[in-house]
């Protein structure tokens, strides 16, 4: 963290159930300008519900969201993309019948109504994510590791601030998760603050400058990489009850 960056995101004591079942539970979290932040946490922690409350799409029971200092919570999507931050999705759903360059263009619309306009910035994206010799193929047409870089520059299009990336390397192979990381350092270099939801360890370690860790809906832990990697909760969180004591006990 360098000091004097002002907050982008605020989170604070946000909560959400379902059918009495508390996804999100008190979680609270700041994203800096300039920042890549992760949030990390095992297999239904509430990581994406987080990510929902945040991003419109869950209004949340309680709690506030703030963005630049707004306070947006409950807010539609489209209102807070509007406002700046947008985000991505695990599961990628590509509009199958047209082409890369019209799906980015949906994104583009979100700033501008000139259809040359939006194919222009389109077509700068595509660059951008690597993905501009593919700009005539169909969604339907494209691998994983395409319908992920698609998913991620037509969420570009929208011309975010902050840039909420849920879990956009998972099913990739190593070499795939190089390239994509070089793109997200990219991004950031260009001016958008990322905080994204990711199991790739390594991806985390090798971008992320802060961590959050969630587990059972509550932030358990906050600090760099090898901080949480460190924290007995953390570890416990993952591994199971006694599973610190016993590293420990072998690293002795």
């Amino acid at each position: 963290m360098i000091l004097g960056r002002r907050d982008v995101l605020e989170v604070r004591r946000l909560c959400k159930a379902f059918s009495g079942l508390k996804a999100v539970d008190d979680a609270a979290l700041d994203v800096r300008a300039g920042e890549i932040v992760a949030l990390i946490g095992p297999n239904g922690a509430g990581k994406t519900t987080l990510f929902a409350c945040i991003a419109g799409f869950h209004k949340p029971d309680s709690g506030v969201v703030r963005l630049d200092g707004a306070d947006i919570t409950g807010r539609a999507p489209h209102r807070i993309c509007a406002a700046g931050m947008v985000r991505t999705f695990q599961i990628t759903q590509p509009f199958a019948t047209i082409s890369v360059r019209e799906n980015i263009m949906v994104g583009a619309y979100a700033r501008t109504s000139d259809r040359d306009a939006a194919a222009a910035r389109a077509e700068a994206i595509a660059r951008q994510v690597g993905m501009g010799a593919q700009l005539d193929r169909r969604g339907a047409d494209l691998t994983v590791a395409g319908r992920k870089r698609l998913e991620l520059a037509r969420a570009l299009a929208t011309g975010p601030r902050l840039l909420l990336l849920d879990e956009v390397m998972a099913g990739l192979n190593p070499t795939e998760i190089g390239e994509i990381v070089e793109v997200i350092r990219a991004i950031r270099t260009g001016g958008v603050t990322i905080l994204l939801i990711e199991h790739v360890m390594q991806a985390v370690t090798s971008l992320a400058e802060r961590v959050y860790v969630l587990n059972q809906g509550r932030v358990i832990a906050e600090g760099t990489p090898a901080q949480v990697a460190a924290d007995a909760g953390v570890v416990e969180a993952y591994l199971g009850h006694g599973a610190a004591a016993r590293l420990g006990g072998a690293h002795a």
